[in-house]
């Protein structure tokens, strides 16, 4: 029992060893920080993971039309959603060095522009009918959205500190998750005056995320001169080395997480198209959302309870797991009933909301200012190639067996379970001095 105790000791010291040592300029700070409300700053924050959720979500609901308008596979409209997640997934270590180097504002706002005009292109390639086009400038958009929502976290971490970062995380992780609800509903209103009218409706968003970006968020001046290259990477294999025991694990749950999300919502939006649901339009955009609606709303509030309690964290970081293990694992016999799918994949959508704002503050809380963006990235990044290798898993699964795609994630759930339950394991009030 010592040895166990001592270990979970060490733990939450490791992770929050930098925060401990700042703790008393902290409160001095937040001290008058606080006096102020972070409402605009919330707002603002919240509609970067937002419309980086709404340049894909919003197309999961056309795919099906944009195979049958532009002579296309399953697997090449496929690859507009993996082609995006994978450009971005390799580019975010990219942008988070940079945002390390100079200021998160300095990559956010260009990523904001680059994510838009893209998005204007290829909606002009849905036009033209030209699929080439169309890959070309969801990789550029990718490249975009390398620099958005992966910062956004980093930012986070910059502006608030304790309780009130979890709960600023957790409202990210609701803004992802309130994208992905509205984005079929807004994919498939905007699909009934022409097929690709998502693609010039989404670059309206980015600008308005832009310009909440430069005029409500005042990013803190950077306290340490940006390290040359070689010692960054050295202090980021060092911390990789130290806390890679627990690191590793939490980036890869959140990667899988997301895999089973979008390649669930890719399975989903396929099947209501055909017998014997024949759903289209608004319906099939409504019935996406539910699940996901379980998601937010759980995201939003585990954000605002974990705070830094990590013995909390853990036990709603098993809990949600078990639930996406059990309600997959269900779905292998249960799918042929609609009502009795949906509640399943709700219930799934509530085990996600549970896992990711806790990883979400135990990867931010991990690591100095000065680390913070390429860490934050890393795991993002893995988050992007989990969303990029969805669909079209899913689409090759489908063409083997339904239960065969839920034999797979819910296998993939348990295996993530057994990750988080003996690797990450904090213990106690995360920013208490050891």
């Amino acid at each position: 029992m010592t040895t166990k105790a001592a270990t979970g000791k060490k733990f939450t010291k490791n992770i929050f060893e930098d925060k401990s040592e700042d703790n008393s300029k902290n409160k001095s700070e937040n001290k008058s920080g606080n006096k102020k409300s972070h409402i605009w700053e919330y707002v603002a924050l919240a509609t970067i993971p937002l419309v980086l959720v709404l340049g894909n979500s919003m197309l999961v609901p056309i795919l099906p039309d944009m195979q049958e308008k532009m002579g296309i596979s399953r697997f090449q409209s496929s690859l507009v959603i993996t082609l995006f997640s994978i450009t971005a997934g390799i580019i975010i270590p990219v942008s988070g060095y940079l945002s390390d180097r100079f200021t998160r504002k300095a990559v956010i706002i260009p990523s904001l522009i680059i994510y838009g005009s893209a998005g204007v292109l290829a909606g002009f390639a849905a036009v033209w009918n030209s699929y080439p086009l169309m890959i070309a400038s969801r990789a550029i958009q990718g490249l975009g959205a390398a620099g958005t929502a992966p910062i956004a976290m980093a930012l986070v971490g910059d502006l608030y500190k304790g309780g009130e970062a979890s709960k600023a995380l957790g409202l990210i992780e609701a803004s992802n998750g309130t994208g992905k609800v509205v984005s079929p509903i807004l994919g498939s209103l905007l699909a009934l005056i022409v097929w690709f009218a998502p693609f010039f409706a989404f670059p309206i968003f980015c600008i308005l995320a832009l310009l909440a970006v430069i005029f409500l968020i005042k990013e803190p001046p950077k306290e340490k001169e940006a390290e040359p290259l070689k010692q960054y990477l050295k202090q980021i294999g060092t911390i990789l080395r130290e806390k890679g025991r627990w690191l590793i694990p939490a980036f890869f749950a959140g990667s899988v997480t997301l895999f089973i999300l979008f390649g669930v919502l890719f399975y989903l939006s396929q099947i209501l198209e055909e017998a014997p649901y024949s759903i289209e339009g608004i319906r099939k955009g409504l019935i996406l959302a539910i699940p996901l609606l379980g998601m937010v709303i759980t995201s939003y509030t585990t954000g605002a309870i974990i705070k830094q309690n990590g013995t909390l964290m853990r036990w709603l970081m098993n809990i949600g797991l078990i639930l996406m293990t059990v309600s997959l694992a269900l779905a292998i016999f249960l799918n042929a009933n609609l009502y009795i799918f949906i509640g399943l994949l709700t219930l799934s959508g509530i085990g996600t909301g549970l896992l990711l704002p806790c990883l979400n503050t135990l990867i931010t809380g991990s690591v100095e200012r000065e680390q913070r963006g390429m860490i934050t990235s890393l795991y993002n990044s893995l988050r992007f190639i989990g969303v990029a290798f969805g669909p079209p898993l899913f689409g090759w699964l489908m063409n083997i067996s339904h239960k065969t795609i839920f034999i797979t994630v819910s296998s993939m759930a348990l295996l993530m379970l057994a990750l988080v339950f003996f690797f990450i394991k904090p213990k106690g009030e995360m920013t208490k001095k050891e």
